[in-house]
């Protein structure tokens, strides 16, 4: 079994040894690297352009931040009537 073994790595062709030793392997991490880009380029698209820690890093555009009006909530304008009614009562 050892000569027949040894007999076919001896029968390689230069292009069959080529293949196995460099190509095959430049071709494995090319293939993991573009897989790595990938989904890098998804998580940057989908997730990470719009947490506010990226942005500010990156320096990317935020939006605008509206100013909220002062009675703004249904609670601020209860607590308002309620002053204002303790008020004119007063």
């Amino acid at each position: 079994m050892e000569i027949s073994s040894s007999s076919s790595l001896c029968s390689l062709s230069y292009w069959e040894y080529l293949n196995l030793i460099i190509l095959r392997p430049i071709l494995a991490l090319s293939f993991v690297f573009s897989l790595i880009v990938l989904g890098w380029y998804l998580a940057w698209m989908l997730v990470l352009v719009h947490v506010p820690l990226v942005q500010e890093i990156f320096g990317l555009r935020k939006k605008p931040v509206k100013p909220k009006p002062p009675t703004h909530r249904r609670l601020t304008q209860f607590y308002n009537n309620i002053n204002a009614h303790d008020s004119t009562s007063t």
